[in-house]
């Protein structure tokens, strides 16, 4: 017997409401570069649903030689041109340590790091190799009292499809942080394959935009319609306690 009546298609929704990593403050590093960029980028978030974005700017000792001062003074001065604008949306700042020498040095003389949340510690680490100083680091942090969080685990070539090295880390305590767009297959297939498996395995506990530019903040309204981004949603993800 046919149906006369149709359902009604459900609209997807995006039900994150805090991004924990982007990078927002003009000038730090290679995201915008201007307060005008950072606001237009916002301003899309905005429409998203979103309603924090904690922003985190690189910190890499041969590149990005950002200082906590220096982060927090540029964050001081979106906060006032968010003002400014009359743009409503809580803005905080964190930071993405690079796992090199500077960034082990902070950790092991424990010198005080930008973190978010109940001191989750962003960190990333080249792509090609695992750091020979990774376990090290990570035991250091935890025992420092931070909750180490590694960004876009799915993007590293040394983790793509070993389970067993992704789950090792999360045994050591390492929490993981899995960029929104690698979902849509910007990164590489390989990436996108690795995503998805982590959301198979449930092993995500954080989703970021990883937004540099307007171009990321638009592949969210991308993945919203996908089935991983929606799978992931339903993880106890800790975006929203923020």
């Amino acid at each position: 017997m046919i149906s006369w009546f149709r359902k009604k298609k459900q609209s997807i929704v995006n039900t994150i409401t805090t991004d924990v990593h982007s990078h927002l403050l003009p000038g730090l590093d290679d995201g915008v570069q201007t307060f005008e960029q950072a606001e237009s980028i916002i301003l899309q978030f905005i429409n998203l649903g979103y309603k924090k974005v904690i922003t985190s700017p690189h910190v890499m000792s041969d590149t990005y030689r950002n200082t906590t001062i220096g982060i927090q003074e540029k964050l001081a001065e979106l906060r006032r041109y968010l003002k400014e604008k009359n743009i409503a949306i809580e803005v905080e700042t964190a930071a993405e340590y690079y796992l090199d020498e500077h960034t082990f040095s902070m950790v092991k003389t424990k010198e005080p790091m930008l973190t978010f949340g109940k001191n989750y510690l962003l960190f990333e680490t080249n792509f090609l190799n695992e750091p020979f100083n990774l376990k090290e680091f990570i035991f250091l942090s935890t025992t420092n009292g931070y909750k180490p969080v590694l960004a876009h685990p799915e993007r590293y070539i040394y983790l793509q499809n070993d389970l067993k090295k992704l789950e090792d880390l999360l045994q050591r305590g390492v929490l993981f942080q899995l960029n929104i767009s690698s979902i849509t297959g910007y990164y590489s297939r390989e990436a996108q394959a690795t995503a998805h498996k982590l959301i198979d395995k449930g092993w995500v506990h954080f989703l970021g935009s990883d937004c540099h530019s307007m171009q990321h903040a638009k592949l969210i309204s991308t993945a919203q319609s996908m089935k991983y981004f929606q799978k992931a949603l339903s993880l106890p993800l800790l975006n929203n306690s923020l």
